[in-house]
């Protein structure tokens, strides 16, 4: 609402809107070197243990670093880093809507072909000096990764972002299914949907093996690429990701796929199709 280079004074905005001109001064401070290393150590966890909350986090991390680590700073951590536990949940009331939830469309589904079926998600990505987030589009067939992007904030644009370049690409797909995050209960996201014709679907509260795919395509990644690297800032990030997902999509046998790469079996089932 401020503007620097406006005819009128900071003092005078400031005045005319209300606001103390402390909050236009302001930015916000990075976490700190230990709280990075914590949600590191937070993320690693979850990944072996997708179940643990916030007390059970605290007891690991407290074993790990040989201190007591207080529930209260592990719970604000986990949601600055959109992690939270995998546990059965009540449903007494279905969600409207309004709210931007829609039902889990592929349970028992037959996925047979290339393009039926896009999975996507989320993840928190550490660096040596802060940390991203990373939005993933993969073929349910093929375990192709068909796009990605990041983004240092939670935000819907950057998976918009990344979802459009994957439709330029390689066409629409039939279904895309995600899980119940804000960015994909979004008017936006959802408009852009039907705009496009694609049917939408969303895993089921709590449960991670809905969306299965991507969710073994967040270890493998981490395992085998950014916990090894240990990235210093966002340019190295998005170059060693760019790598990667190259390396995954060409190279890297599945054993899922017979042996065969992402690539193959993509590429196989389209010229097929032609």
């Amino acid at each position: 609402m401020v503007e620097r280079d406006c005819q009128l004074s900071v003092r005078r905005q400031c005045k005319l809107l209300n606001i103390h001109r402390s909050l236009v001064y302001y930015e916000p401070l990075g976490e700190s070197v230990e709280s990075l290393e914590l949600m590191e150590l937070i993320d690693r966890q979850h990944l072996d243990d997708p179940s643990a909350g916030v007390r059970r986090m605290s007891l690991y991390l407290s074993k790990k670093v040989g201190r007591t680590i207080c529930e209260k700073r592990v719970r604000r951590l986990m949601r600055k880093m959109g992690i939270e536990a995998v546990y059965p949940r009540k449903r007494t009331t279905i969600p409207g809507g309004p709210s931007g939830i829609v039902p889990y469309l592929l349970k028992g589904m037959e996925i047979g072909h290339a393009n039926q079926v896009w999975s996507m998600d989320i993840t928190y990505i550490p660096m040596r000096r802060g940390f991203m987030y990373l939005f993933a589009v993969m073929d349910w067939y093929s375990r192709k990764i068909m796009g990605w992007e990041l983004s240092n904030t939670l935000d819907t644009d950057f998976c918009l972002k990344g979802l459009r370049r994957a439709v330029v690409e390689y066409g629409h797909p039939e279904i895309v299914n995600t899980d119940q995050g804000c960015q994909f209960t979004s008017a936006d996201w959802r408009d852009y949907l039907k705009g496009e014709s694609i049917q939408q679907s969303m895993d089921g509260r709590g449960r991670w093996v809905d969306n299965v795919v991507i969710e073994r395509f967040w270890r493998t990644i981490k395992y085998e690429d950014i916990y090894l690297q240990s990235y210093e800032n966002p340019l190295e990030l998005e170059k060693g990701i760019g790598r990667f997902v190259a390396r995954y999509n060409a190279d890297r046998p599945h054993q899922s796929l017979d042996g065969y790469s992402p690539d193959a079996v993509y590429w196989g089932e389209m010229r097929w199709a032609a």
